[in-house]
Parts: C-alpha cells; sequence; structure tokens
C-alpha cells in the first residue's frame, strides 16, 4: 500500500526520530520535505533522493496559498504506484497545516494514508520550562494571535505561542498580547527546544521582538495574568452564587427583581462617563456587567438561554450589520453606515415573525430625551427630516409662540412637549447628545446652588434669610469661580 506516508522528524536532533521513522526513512530512496530548514535533514541517509517545497515558500504570496500548493502535490505524487514520503518537522499533526489537509484530501481521493508519529516541538519545550501543560494550557499560533486585535483566550491560564519565527512575528504578537497584558508581564521564550542550540529567554513582554535568537524554532510562554482575569471564572463565580452552596440572596434574585438594579446601575456608570472618573467607570461598568451575567445565569438555570447565546447572538449581528467590515460592501463615510445599517435591520424586520415598525424597537423605558433623539435619528436615516437646520429653528420658534399662547393644563403640557422635542431634533443636528446636555446642565446647576448653600453657611445665615438679591450674587461668584 504505497499511498502517502505523512512522517514526523521530531523537534530538531537525530536522536529524537522515533525508530518507526528511522525504519522508514533508512528502507526509503525518495523523501519529499515541506523545508530543508530543519536539522534532522543533514542526518537523512545517504544515496537518498532528497526534494523539498522551500520554492513554494520564496514565490507564495500567504501561507494559504503555499499550504495548499503543497496539499495538492504531496497528493498527486501520493496517487503515483510507488506513492509518496512526505516528512515534517515535529510531528505531522500537531502545529502542522499541510498534515491535516493531505489526511483530508487523501480520505476524500481513496489514497491509502500511513502516518508515522514523530515528538513535537512541545514535550521538549515543556522540558524545558520545566512545565506541565495539565490542567488547563492554552496552545495558540503567532499567526493567528498576531492578526488578532484581542487576545482569543482567557488570560488566566498559561499560553504557550508556537511558530514565532521572526522579529516582525514577534512584534505583531506584542501588539496583541498588549492589549490586555501589562509590558512588563514577565515570559519566556524558549528558541530550539530539545536541540543542541536551546536557548531559554526570561523576558518582559515588551522585550520579545527584541531577541536575537528568534527562529523557525522560536515558542513563548505566557505566564497567568492572575486570578480573575477572564470572563469565564466571573462567570463561575456568578454561578457559584446561585448554587446551593452559594449566597441565600442571589439564590432568590429572579429578572423581576433585579430589574431596578440594572438600571441602577445602568444610570451609575453613565454618572461616571459624565464626570470623567475613570476609576468610577470601572467599577461601575463592573457592576453593570454583574447585572448582565446573573441575568443570564437565572435564563441559563430556568433553560431559556445561557451567557454564549447572548454573546453569540450580539457577534452574529455586529457582524451581519458591518458588512463594510467584514464583507464586500462598500459605504460613504459615517452617514453611509447610518443608512446602510438602517436598510440591514429594516430586512430583518420583514424578516421576523413578528414585523415591528421602524421606531417599535426604541424602548419605552428611556429617558423621554434619549428616547426622542432616538426617535429622530432613526426617522432621518430613512430620509425623514428638515433639509435644512433653518427648519429647525423655525420650528423651535413656533413652538415657543405656541406655549406663550397656550392655556393651562393638558394643552399647555402637550405644547412644552412639543417644544422639549423640537429643542432635541436641534442638539441632533448640532451633534449633542440631548440627554447628556441636560445631565451637565443639571450638575452645573447643583454645583452653583451648593455654592450658594456655603456661602449662606459662611455668613452664619440660613438660605431663607437670603434675598433673592443675595442669592444671585453668590450665584454670579459661583460662574466666575467656573
Amino acid at each position: 500500500m504505497p499511498g502517502i506516508t505523512l512522517l514526523g522528524l521530531g523537534p530538531g536532533e537525530p536522536n529524537q526520530l522515533t525508530r518507526e521513522a528511522w525504519d522508514v526513512l533508512t528502507a526509503a530512496r525518495e523523501v519529499w520535505l515541506r523545508t530543508r530548514q530543519h536539522p534532522v535533514v543533514a542526518a537523512l541517509p545517504p544515496g537518498m533522493k532528497v526534494h523539498s517545497f522551500d520554492e513554494l515558500y520564496d514565490n507564495g504570496n500567504t501561507f494559504d496559498e503555499v499550504y495548499a500548493s503543497i496539499t495538492k502535490r504531496v497528493v498527486e505524487l501520493g496517487s503515483r504506484a510507488e506513492g509518496v514520503i512526505y516528512a515534517v518537522p515535529g510531528h505531522p499533526f500537531v502545529a502542522e497545516t499541510t498534515g491535516t489537509a493531505i489526511a483530508r484530501k487523501a480520505g476524500e481521493a481513496g489514497i491509502p494514508l500511513r502516518v508515522v508519529e514523530g515528538l513535537s516541538f512541545l514535550e521538549p519545550t515543556f522540558t524545558a520550562l520545566g512545565f506541565d501543560p495539565y490542567p488547563r494550557l492554552t496552545l495558540f499560533d503567532a499567526l493567528t494571535l498576531g492578526q488578532a486585535h484581542v487576545p482569543a483566550f482567557a488570560p488566566d491560564a498559561p499560553v504557550l505561542v508556537a511558530q514565532i519565527y521572526s522579529r516582525l512575528v514577534a512584534a505583531e504578537v506584542k501588539a496583541t498580547l498588549n492589549s490586555i497584558y501589562p509590558d512588563e508581564h514577565r515570559v519566556r521564550f524558549v528558541h530550539g527546544a530539545g536541540t543542541r542550540a536551546q536557548i531559554i529567554e526570561d523576558l518582559a513582554l515588551y522585550e520579545i521582538d527584541r531577541s536575537e535568537h528568534i527562529g523557525l524554532l522560536s515558542s513563548l510562554f505566557v505566564a497567568p495574568l492572575g486570578e480573575g482575569t477572564a470572563f469565564e471564572a466571573f462567570q463561575e463565580i456568578v454561578a457559584h452564587l446561585r448554587a446551593p452552596d452559594g449566597c441565600p440572596w442571589d439564590r432568590e434574585q429572579t429578572h423581576d427583581s433585579l430589574r431596578q438594579h440594572l438600571l441602577e446601575e445602568s444610570y451609575e456608570a453613565i454618572a461616571a462617563m459624565d464626570t470623567g472618573d475613570f476609576a468610577g467607570m470601572r467599577e461601575e461598568l463592573g457592576d453593570l456587567l454583574l447585572q448582565i451575567v446573573l441575568n443570564a445565569q437565572i435564563a441559563s438555570e430556568e433553560g431559556e438561554f445561557t451567557a454564549n447565546d447572548v454573546i453569540r447572538g450580539i457577534y452574529d449581528k455586529i457582524v451581519r450589520r458591518h458588512p463594510h467590515v467584514f464583507g464586500d460592501a462598500k459605504v460613504a463615510g459615517v452617514e453611509g453606515v447610518l443608512a446602510n445599517w438602517e436598510k440591514l435591520k429594516e430586512q430583518e424586520r420583514e424578516q421576523s415573525e413578528h414585523e415591528k415598525g421602524l421606531l417599535d424597537g426604541v424602548p419605552l423605558v428611556l429617558p423621554a430625551l434619549n428616547q426622542a433623539q432616538e426617535y429622530q435619528d432613526r426617522v432621518e436615516r430613512v430620509g425623514f427630516d428638515w433639509p435644512e437646520i433653518e427648519g429647525v429653528l423655525e420650528k423651535i420658534s413656533e413652538e415657543i409662540r405656541e406655549v406663550q399662547d397656550a392655556g393651562s393644563g393638558p394643552e399647555l403640557t402637550d405644547e412644552l412637549g412639543d417644544l422639549f422635542f423640537a429643542l432635541v431634533n436641534l442638539a441632533r443636528w448640532k451633534k449633542i447628545d440631548a440627554e447628556s446636555a441636560l445631565r451637565g446642565t443639571n450638575q452645573k446647576f447643583k454645583r452653583r446652588f451648593g455654592y450658594v448653600e456655603q456661602g449662606a453657611k459662611k455668613q452664619g445665615r440660613s438660605l431663607s434669610a437670603l434675598s433673592l438679591d443675595e442669592m444671585e450674587s453668590l450665584w454670579q461668584e459661583a460662574k466666575k469661580g467656573e
């Protein structure tokens, strides 16, 4: 059964070849190598005809293109009567894209396949580190990690990043890791694990792309960031709170009982944003996250949905609504993005089991200013808006006159509502968030009136004892102080 023989050359030294691999190689007349850039190649049996695919690396545009070409050629060679021996560094199925692709293609073509195991780079790397990968080491490819914006793994577990073959790749890996790990985070760089040239460097993360030893056999060990730094760990403690041995208060909570807490935490996060209190914002966002995860945990216990369902749902929605980022759609600037966004949402509404109107998705519990601005934003995206800002200003003047002419009671209430709505529209035209603007004015009023109160206190008088002129004088002092 000639077919295809996938053979692992081990991590580097000839004495690390398996007995089976050596027997196959000594009996062979010809071998195809993914690359000659491996220490074992120099020790191959004399007289053997050796081919390699190194020229594809020189001429290919991407690794995917190179691996596809290698896979196609090996399958063709395996179709010959004499078959083919294809040898790769390490193990044929560990950090080896071509091995798995060839095995799949061979199965589809009905070509016999033999796998000759090899020691992978992992075992000597663990030996070099003196590290047991159990119970939860994460393995990651350097190219995949370097192309990401944030690491796609939990930072509270150790990570081994393989195939950091150049300083450029190391710099890209560092940039991604820096989105979570600090510059000074300690890492261990292992070069040539299991070979005579093995080198281990203990470095700070920011130093990794400065190493002079980076090569084809370089891997990076990243120590855990610390307990409680992963979303999954947070899910676990929330689930523990709800468990039989958890907290009696948390176990009693329902979606209804948590509703007010969710609202309060949202407002507290907004308050921190309004004051530029970043430490407070970090804390309040954590409190808000607790409410989200706790509600998801309750839903999971009731068989409704899980936190992963929540994440997958918003993930799919973001990808679906950003075809200009994750697809081939073309849009012109922010206005084009918003217009396309509204078209996509309209299509979703049409496909929904219960068709909704354009404004039905705006929560009724929103503060009135937020709700008004969201209504106006949405109708503007479909063209329902004043052509020029002059129309907005004229509408405000008209509403002021109607307020002046209105009687008391329901009529005045209605006209004041129209005026507020028109003012929100002006804020929208000026790219100002009406809710934030009014909240800012509220805080400013509170601050200035607090100065008036303190002024009265310094005089040894009560507020009610001050005349209006005296309070106005203190008010103006407060304004000047700002």
